[in-house]
C-alpha cells in the first residue's frame, strides 16, 4: 500500500493541490518501509488525482481538500483522508494503528473553492 501525505515540507498542509510536496508512504505488514517526498508537479484541475494515482497510491492525506477533487480521488479507487494537521509521518502511523479518520473536511466557503 501508498499513502501520499500533501505537505509542506514533512507538515500536513492545509489545501491539497497548493501543496509544496507529497510525502509518499510505503507501507507492508502495517509498517512504513520507505518514504519519499515528490514535488507537488502543479495544480490543474483533475490532474493529481490521475498523478498520484499513476504513483500507486492507495490513500491520500491532507487539511482539505475541494469536493471535485474527493470525487476524482474516488474514481480511481484512492480513500481520501481530510482533516489531518501536524507531522505527515506520525499522521500515517496513526492511521496504520486506525486511529485517523477522515472529518471529511472539504472546502467550501474560501478563495480556493474549486481548487483545493
Amino acid at each position: 500500500m501508498k499513502i501520499a501525505v500533501a505537505s509542506e515540507k514533512n507538515m500536513v498542509t492545509e489545501h491539497f493541490g497548493h501543496c509544496e510536496n507529497f510525502n509518499i508512504f510505503n507501507i507492508e505488514d502495517n509498517k512504513i518501509i520507505k518514504e519519499e517526498s515528490i514535488p507537488n508537479p502543479g495544480h490543474r484541475p483533475g490532474f493529481l488525482p490521475k498523478f498520484l494515482a499513476e504513483q500507486e497510491v492507495n490513500v491520500i492525506m491532507s487539511g482539505g481538500m475541494g469536493q471535485g477533487a474527493v470525487d476524482l480521488f474516488s474514481e480511481h479507487k484512492i480513500e481520501v483522508i481530510t482533516g489531518v494537521t501536524g507531522d505527515a509521518k506520525k499522521a500515517v502511523l496513526e492511521y496504520l494503528k486506525g486511529k485517523l479518520i477522515s472529518s471529511g473536511s472539504v472546502c467550501h466557503e474560501h478563495q480556493h473553492n474549486e481548487n483545493c
